[in-house]
């Protein structure tokens, strides 16, 4: 192989790239060229097209039901029993979180087990994703509590919700429990609509406003504030509960204010849920490759803890909080709070856009680990059939868990399959067995919340990783970390996406400026500064920014070309004292000050040669500042430019305005075809800018730099 490799690069070696061509400006370029004709589509046959092509219509169609396209050819004796383990594994772990996570919804945990199924089973039929586990998460399901508790505080007893289901509520739980439902389940009817919606539009792109720094932060974050909201839980304390900005504080103050009551019993046992979990995923850890499949320790500690709580008492004898009544079966669908709607929405945006970057961003990582692709739009579009339709069936919002997709894909999971079989064995719980952990005690939950945090916090190791690799990404993981943390998540998201974008603009408006140089006897340009082997073109300067040119960073676009050009030459075209006077001057002055102020000024006032600067004349400051490289072209390398406005077209003409009043002939090189169709729609090209002064590659803008140079030479000899 090695041996290989070594031949492959000697023959790299050898060759010699030739190329023999004329030199190439747009002008002649697009004269050679002929352009493709394109009949433009009438309304009427676009529609025709779109409507009545059963080709379209059937894509659509897979499109839209994934499953049409993978099932038929879903090959039963290879996949069928990998998928069978992996959602059985899958549901046991779905099981213990379901209820768990409940807690961090502020709703009864029957209905995480409402949300463990029907949003399941769904995604079966519309998402494209092989591996990820849909279902409770314990970000999302924080930020649903955070907007149950705002709406219905512990305090409130009696709001003005007009339910048709009062009886059930007080037979089977309180009445500011059922109201929290109703916020929790309108929650996901809203955010399942906003995230149709966006689908629908093709609006899957807005998942990249939410950088990877950003979501490891605001999940950092958020595991901070499910801690802080499962130490109640683990003390055994009563507290009430907090949301908005500062809830974290408001919490840890009440829990500590009340230590003294805490329950000693309900802190051993979850204190030993502890201890065992946390010995169990390091077995699965360590063990892996070893274990058919991982222990499921979730449900293995559910269940001593049912036991033991039902074997001992716990709730008579202790004290001890348990999960209480899960009422048997499947509820019947009914409509959500809509009156709710205008005092949450703000929220379900929160929430969707949220949900949707967790999902898409471990499909991605999945996706790319086995081959195969996810339609990220398409992705919006189940979830969002996935939180609305579930809504109707008590369900609160969902997303991806990292956690249960994990154990999804490690143990053998091939396809959807595995997911709705997970989903069955939450319904068989539902249906038939869900009485028998009326006695688990709520500290077991938060012990498996708490343990399942371990991943989250071992993200306050990006820290130190962004701060070796980049600042900006630093400050974007910093920001959105103590935003979320102390303003809420819901806030604090939108501070981190804000300060994200700021971000963008500062870099946009703070490029780096290189002047390029020639590697001798090829056509490849580098930074002069950064190789020793790379030499400037004599009296040409190619100057290069890798940023756009536009309304941002014109001013300092300009500034920067000036600075850079100005250094180790001189800028006259040596025709006539009285350029090279102000040059001289220009340059002379350029030194002694790096005030943008002061550089207008002094173009304005030495306009006459008379003019004395700085006490000196423009004789004397000749006999003073040693004269410069003379410089005859400026390239202006727009390799990096992805667009030009209208603002960075009159700062390119204008630039090439004063360079050209000074005999400094400037060209643009490597403009691309929408940069150029930009400049073509802005007016950019008239009688004294035309397409003559842009060239296809750097060399060629040198070659006909160099010509022209030689031309103008001999003309004046001639004279």
């Amino acid at each position: 192989m090695e041996h290989t490799q070594e031949h492959e690069a000697c023959l790299e070696q050898t060759q010699k790239y030739c190329v023999e061509r004329p030199i190439y400006n747009q002008e002649i370029l697009q004269g050679q060229l002929r352009r493709r004709e394109r009949t433009p589509q009438t309304l009427r046959e676009a529609f025709i097209y779109s409507s009545c092509s059963s080709k379209k219509a059937k894509s659509h169609l897979y499109s839209f039901l994934p499953i049409l396209k993978w099932l038929p050819r879903y090959p039963v004796k290879e996949y069928l029993l990998g998928d069978i383990i992996s959602g059985i594994s899958t549901g046991v772990m779905q099981l213990p979180q379901g209820l768990a996570y409940a807690l961090l919804a502020a709703v009864p945990p029957v209905f995480g087990l409402y949300s463990s199924f029907y949003p399941v089973f769904l995604y079966t039929f519309f998402g494209t994703s092989k591996h990820i586990s849909i279902g409770t998460f314990a970000v999302i399901s924080m930020m649903v509590g955070g907007v149950a508790v705002r709406q219905v505080p512990d305090e409130v007893i009696s709001v003005g919700y007009n339910s048709t289901n009062t009886t059930y509520a007080s037979e089977y739980y309180s009445d500011r429990d059922f109201k929290r439902v109703q916020v929790a389940v309108t929650l996901a009817l809203l955010s399942g609509i906003i995230q149709l919606c966006l689908g629908l539009l093709r609006f899957g792109f807005v998942a990249i406003y939410l950088t990877e720094p950003l979501v490891r932060g605001f999940t950092t974050a958020a595991a901070v504030h499910v801690f802080t909201s499962q130490l109640k839980y683990l003390l055994g304390v009563k507290t009430s509960r907090y949301s908005g900005p500062l809830s974290v504080v408001y919490s840890l103050v009440a829990v500590f204010s009340k230590i003294t009551t805490t329950n000693v019993a309900a802190l051993i046992v979850g204190l030993t849920c502890i201890v065992l979990l946390l010995i169990g995923k390091e077995i699965n850890l360590r063990y892996k490759k070893k274990l058919p499949v991982p222990i499921p320790m979730e449900i293995i500690v559910v269940i001593i803890g049912t036991g033991v709580s039902a074997g001992m008492n716990l709730t008579e004898s202790y004290g001890v909080d348990v999960v209480g009544n899960i009422p048997q079966g499947l509820r019947a669908p009914a409509v959500p709070e809509i009156q709710l709607i205008p005092a949450i929405f703000v929220d379900a945006i929160a929430i969707a856009i949220v949900g949707f970057s967790m999902a898409v961003s471990m499909a991605k990582i999945f996706a790319l680990k086995h081959g195969y692709t996810i339609d990220g739009n398409q992705e919006l579009i189940a979830l969002g059939i996935c939180n609305s339709v579930g809504s109707f069936f008590q369900s609160f919002s969902v997303t991806c868990s990292m956690s249960r997709s994990l154990v999804q894909e490690s143990t053998g999971g091939k396809t959807q399959i595995a997911g709705a079989l997970s989903s069955i064995m939450v319904l068989l719980v539902i249906v038939a067995i869900g009485y028998l952990f009326e006695p688990l005690p709520q500290t077991v939950l938060a012990a498996i919340v708490m343990v399942n945090l371990k991943g989250m916090f071992k993200q306050f190791g990006d820290i130190a990783h962004f701060w070796k690799t980049s600042k900006i990404e630093l400050a974007i993981w910093v920001v959105a970390f103590v935003a979320s943390l102390f303003l809420g998540l819901d806030y604090g998201l939108l501070t981190a996406v804000t300060f994200a974008m700021i971000t963008v603009i500062y870099r946009t408006q703070s490029p780096q400026y290189r002047i390029l140089g020639q590697i001798p006897d090829t056509d490849i340009y580098c930074d002069v500064e950064e190789y020793e082997e790379v030499k400037e073109c004599p009296g040409i300067k190619i100057f290069q920014a890798n940023a756009s040119l536009y309304f941002a960073n014109s001013e300092s676009y300009t500034s920067a070309l000036k600075k850079k050009v100005s250094e180790n030459s001189c800028v006259w075209g040596g025709r006539g004292p009285t350029l090279q006077k102000y040059w001289l001057s220009f340059s002379f002055i350029c030194l002694l000050s790096q005030s943008n102020d002061v550089e207008g000024s002094v173009k304005h006032e030495i306009a006459n040669d008379e003019l004395p600067v700085n006490g000196k004349s423009l004789d004397e400051l000749e006999h003073f500042v040693e004269p410069k490289t003379n410089i005859h072209s400026l390239i202006l390398d727009f390799t990096p430019v992805n667009f030009v406005d209208s603002v960075g077209a009159k700062t390119l003409k204008s630039i090439i305005k004063e360079y050209k009043e000074v005999s400094v002939h400037v060209c643009i090189a490597s403009c691309s075809g929408p940069v150029m169709n930009e400049l073509t729609r802005l007016n950019f090209f008239d009688n004294t800018v035309t397409r003559e002064l842009l060239f296809h590659s750097i060399h060629d803008a040198v070659l006909a730099c160099q010509v022209k140079d030689r031309s103008a030479s001999q003309t004046a000899s001639d004279l």
